[in-house]
């Protein structure tokens, strides 16, 4: 039986699985679609063997490891990641959140708690926008819908100098004449901490986590980043959006490493999230043993990087 891999159905994870859907992997792992939070479920029933899970689920399933170098993070700003809000965050009372993502829900609580100095109410809800504002003074977006909104705001709105856009209402659904204020998740992580955000990590079960399968999801990865264009103008047709800026996302908001940087956002990610109770402690992070010390993308990165 081939090994069961639970895949997030959002363009920035297309680079990471574009080897197992379109490249010389194509056919060797049973592949299936969901959003992140049922990625995470799927490994912990052990419906499936490797998963892309909430960087916080890590903390709550038993006995799994890291595949190394491989993460969905971001280093300054990511743009699929909103909080959405009518009035300055300050004033905020209520939220809600987008029960697709777990960590994302996190890092909002260390936010609220480290650099907006609020405790609002918190619910889940699904991630209808208009809805979500109607329940509560500020929403949490992710994913493609976030993008999209990103991409509207910067259009027609403007940046202060707290990396806040203030829009249109309007372009959300709201009221004409109503204004918006929206908020980059990583980039107020970034402001607090002066790390990036690691957002998700290819976690498996020890024994399917062979050094040739480590060394398969590293390639895959490897041959997504040889194919953006194509992966930005497929996304573009579903999407209905530019496919430069489609491609600049990929490029220059999502980065694909665990490299030290990563590892130290995460740690402090991880160190806050106990701090406020949200896991007990913080366990160890165990990465999977791998067929060389570099992933055949480190050039890339590190080229791209200077």
């Amino acid at each position: 039986m081939p090994l069961r891999i639970s895949i997030v159905q959002y363009l920035n994870t297309a680079p990471l699985v574009r080897g197992f859907t379109h490249g010389p992997l194509r056919g060797k792992y049973q592949l299936s679609f969901t959003v992140p939070s049922q990625c995470a479920e799927a490994l912990r029933a052990g419906a499936a063997d490797v998963a892309i899970i909430p960087a916080i689920e890590y903390q709550r399933i038993d006995d799994l490891v890291v595949l190394p170098n491989l993460s969905i993070a971001s280093k300054k700003s990511v743009r699929s990641l909103l909080l959405v809000s009518k009035k300055p965050i300050e004033e905020v009372t209520r939220i809600a959140l987008d029960s697709s993502s777990r960590s994302t829900q996190v890092l909002v609580c260390i936010l609220c708690a480290k650099r907006w100095g609020i405790a609002p109410e918190c619910f889940e809800a699904d991630p209808e926008l208009p809805a979500m504002l109607g329940a509560a003074d500020a929403a949490l977006l992710i994913g493609d819908p976030a993008l999209r909104l990103a991409l509207d705001a910067e259009s027609n709105g403007t940046r202060d100098a707290a990396e806040r856009i203030t829009c249109p209402g309007a372009i959300a659904g709201r009221p004409e004449g109503s204004a918006l204020f929206v908020y980059d998740v990583v980039e107020q992580w970034q402001a607090l901490t002066r790390l990036p955000a690691v957002l998700a990590v290819w976690a498996a079960r020890p024994d399917a986590a062979t050094p040739e399968v480590v060394q398969d999801f590293q390639q895959s990865l490897a041959f997504g980043l040889e194919h953006l264009d194509e992966i930005s103008r497929e996304a573009a047709q579903g999407l209905g959006l530019p496919v430069g800026k489609l491609r600049r996302y990929l490029e220059e908001n999502i980065d694909y490493t665990l490299d030290a940087e990563n590892l130290r956002g995460l740690g402090k990610y991880f160190s806050y999230a106990a701090e406020l109770g949200i896991i007990p402690e913080v366990r160890k992070i165990v990465r999977a043993a791998e067929v060389g010390a570099r992933g055949p993308y480190s050039d890339f990165f590190a080229a791209r990087r200077h």
